[in-house]
């Protein structure tokens, strides 16, 4: 856990936030790291580790300065403390919610099963209690951000072999630009519920347990409550207007998980 960890103080102060500049080399690939949390000594600490595996991190240390640093530095993973003076961490997240499609891992002293569905119901991609290990959340980091991003001028880079899009009745989904359609109208899926519908609609017709989901999504095994998956498959069937009494697109199966319907 966190006990013997050396506490690497980074240049500022932690009043409005913390900027670190990433080390050149290939690994850098200009991914971005905010971190939020009012403990300075944990937030130097995961900002250390990040910052070692070549991210541009900052730090902020209340809500409010949480969702103006995130305008402006356009992270690709939040590290977001649920308890933050000024706007808590539930508030931040929806705040991001509507500009920003960063990976979000919430960070809690609470490890309840309310806490996780609430922190995933506004928009988090994942859920770490305190105490953690550093070297174990950015490695789920990591694994996060492994999975294809569209291009920053919003355009994915299609190679000669990228699949074709998928179409399930009135629903398309374009793997490679990580779009999804309904009836030709755009639908505004956080990364993780784009990655839970690819997964099933890669293999329409087989059912994945939620173990397999998560697993896939995740790039490895998975430690936790399965049952996660239930609430961003909910957020899924909500934006897709698929009703869960006669779902047409995420068919649940009892007692083993879930497949893709043909959207009739």
């Amino acid at each position: 856990m966190l006990g013997g960890v050396t506490v690497w103080r980074l240049p500022g102060t932690m009043n409005a936030m913390t900027n670190t500049s990433a080390p050149s080399g290939d690994g850098a690939r200009g991914y971005r790291a905010l971190v939020v949390d009012d403990e300075a000594a944990l937030a130097e600490v995961v900002a250390s580790y990040l910052t070692r595996e070549h991210f541009a991190t900052r730090i902020v240390d209340n809500g409010p300065d949480a969702v103006t640093v995130a305008r402006e530095f356009d992270p690709d993973v939040v590290i977001l403390d649920l308890g933050l003076p000024g706007m808590d961490g539930l508030e931040v997240c929806r705040k991001l919610r509507t500009f920003s499609d960063a990976y979000v891992v919430m960070l809690t002293a609470r490890d309840t099963e309310m806490d996780t569905i609430v922190g995933l119901t506004v928009g988090a991609d994942d859920y770490v209690a305190k105490p953690f290990s550093p070297r174990e959340l950015v490695a789920r980091i990591r694994a996060m951000l492994r999975r294809p991003r569209v291009a920053p001028d919003g355009e994915a880079t299609r190679s000669g072999d990228a699949p074709a899009p998928l179409c399930f009745g009135p629903l398309r989904i374009d793997v490679a630009a990580r779009e999804v359609s309904l009836h030709g109208e755009p639908i505004l899926l956080t990364r993780t519920e784009f990655d839970i519908l690819a997964a099933l609609s890669a293999r329409p017709g087989v059912v994945l347990s939620r173990r397999q989901l998560l697993e896939t999504v995740r790039e490895g095994p998975w430690v936790g409550n399965e049952h996660l998956v239930d609430v961003h498959i909910g957020h899924v069937r909500r934006k897709l207007r698929d009703d869960p009494a006669a779902p047409r697109y995420v068919i649940t199966v009892r007692g083993v998980g879930y497949r893709m319907g043909s959207g009739q």
